[in-house]
């Protein structure tokens, strides 16, 4: 997706969580394109992909609306969130049961005498080989996890299992693709990339996952509110 549409998606993101359109309503697509001045083919790839990240609905005669109580909750829109799953594929690259190193256990809080999965998946999206990731898991916890499950959602098979996902915690920071990287990922060594790390946590306050992506061509946006009292703490 080119710069220009990341931007126009942005820009209306911005506009939903302004309240510039209190009817819910938004413009037409003809609108959008002469207030941006694109084609519009690029405002359909817009709203196709704001559609994907559940933003928006789009009603055949009617019009495109925002979604009831988005402004209410934060949004992430990133490479993934972006696509549409028939185009997201995972192949696994490594599936193992071992004991947990001491940073591990501590992480997944797991007694004495526990293993974990370890696994390695390869993210191609939209036919381009895109992510790393590389994740650890409880392995009481998922008795089942195999190959045939990771090809799929871990999300789904961790609710699946009877729990329920709270959140997750991420960060990112700048890398470059190491040897062993490029060649899964068929580029150059020393490519730029985005390191993310994330905590999968249960609403009983469990980790159930700690993965660490590498990821090319990484794009994200997200809409946090301002929090009044945490930023005169700061100053």
């Amino acid at each position: 997706m080119g710069k220009k549409v990341d931007f126009i998606v942005a820009d209306i993101l911005s506009r939903i969580f302004r309240q510039q359109w209190p009817s819910g309503k938004l413009p037409t697509q003809r609108e959008f394109a002469r207030e941006y001045g694109v084609s519009r083919f690029t405002i359909q790839a817009v709203i196709e992909n704001l559609t994907l990240i559940g933003a928006l609905s789009s009603t055949q005669g009617s019009g495109t609306y925002v979604r009831e109580g988005l402004r209410r909750n934060p949004l992430i829109y990133n490479t993934m969130t972006r696509t549409p799953y028939e185009q997201i594929e995972s192949r696994v690259l490594h599936l193992d049961r071992r004991s947990p190193g001491a940073d591990e256990a501590l992480l997944l809080q797991l007694p004495a005498g526990d293993e974990i999965w370890q696994f390695d998946r390869l993210r191609v999206i939209a036919g381009v080989s895109s992510q790393i990731e590389r994740t650890v898991m409880p392995a009481a916890m998922f008795p089942t996890l195999s190959d045939a499950v990771l090809e799929r959602s871990v999300q789904e098979f961790v609710e699946g299992a009877g729990y329920r996902i709270s959140h997750y915690m991420t960060s990112y920071r700048p890398v470059t693709v190491s040897r062993q990287d490029a060649s899964i990922l068929e580029c150059r060594r020393g490519a730029p990339a985005m390191a993310i790390d994330s905590r999968g946590v249960l609403t009983d306050g469990r980790v159930f996952a700690h993965s660490e992506m590498i990821a090319l061509n990484y794009v994200v946006s997200y809409v946090s509110r301002f929090d009044r009292e945490v930023h005169q703490a700061r100053l």
